[in-house]
């Protein structure tokens, strides 16, 4: 079973912080896309939100109906660029302009390196890298016009560090890719006031990661230990972070990676708790 401490989950005020604002998330049919498109509406935002699965495109509006939430969820492949181009100018048509983007979708497969196929790598690299530019450079001239704007990337821990278990190369070197891209488009960004930052989940409790805990002891061993605090991580964690890179709050932070990770990042070895 996962660690958790009750009520230890991240929380706190989210009225109005993002007041006005446009923002746009891929991948958030479901987990931490899903987290974050429901906590931006609720600090203010307007949600353009986008997924591939049609069960999590229904899940997600059924939510935000529910809620009163203004979230626009539409079924687009964020890997497919005509596509993604002809969503995002709609939308800036629609409400005047774009003001955020959180780059969430994403896919990897996981094998150990002597057995990945050169088909795993190269899937992988476009639904971890491919994912992350299409959408960025579809957005790009919106935010230039908007005057500003910021970009949230989801890369990972796995992209700072080898991980135990996973299997993971191609996940590591598209998570560091992901980590470098940021890096580079918040130098090019700055002249026209777009910011751009990563965040890096580490052990973070989905409905992907609940399948492989039940699944393997030696995974749950692995992720259970991993983080320094007491606890695993939840997609309300990450989706705080996206908050307040997506916020006025963040407006002097550009180019930075933040590990969402209970620590694990700044450790070696394994934490028994």
């Amino acid at each position: 079973m996962s660690k958790s401490t009750n009520n230890a989950f991240s929380r706190g005020p989210v009225a109005g912080r993002l007041d006005g604002k446009i923002a746009v998330v891929t991948g958030a049919g479901g987990g931490q896309g899903q987290a974050a498109a429901l906590l931006f509406a609720k600090a203010g935002a307007i949600v353009i939100a986008s997924d591939l699965n049609p069960k999590g495109v229904d899940d997600t509006r059924a939510i935000a109906r529910e809620g009163s939430l203004p979230i626009h969820m539409t079924a687009v492949d964020a890997a497919d660029e005509a596509a993604v181009s002809r969503w995002l100018d709609d939308a800036a048509e629609e409400h005047g302009g774009l003001d955020i983007l959180y780059n969430n979708a994403a896919h990897t497969h996981f094998a150990p390196f002597g057995e990945m196929s050169l088909h795993q790598w190269r899937e992988t690299m476009r639904l971890e890298l491919d994912i992350v530019f299409i959408p960025t450079r579809a957005i790009w001239r919106h935010l230039v016009a908007r005057g500003g704007g910021s970009i949230i990337n989801i890369a990972s821990v796995s992209g700072m560090r080898a991980t135990e278990f996973l299997g993971g190369a191609a996940h590591a070197t598209g998570k560091s890719g992901v980590i470098g891209f940021t890096r580079q488009i918040a130098l090019e960004g700055a002249p026209h006031w777009i910011r751009a930052n990563s965040i890096s989940p580490g052990p973070i409790v989905t409905p992907v990661t609940e399948a492989i805990l039940a699944s393997s002891a030696e995974f749950a061993h692995n992720f259970n230990g991993w983080p320094l605090l007491a606890r695993t991580g939840r997609a309300i964690d990450v989706a705080y972070a996206g908050l307040y890179f997506a916020s006025d709050e963040s407006s002097f932070v550009t180019g930075v990676n933040l590990p969402i990770d209970g620590g694990w990042a700044a450790k070696g070895g394994h934490t028994a708790h």
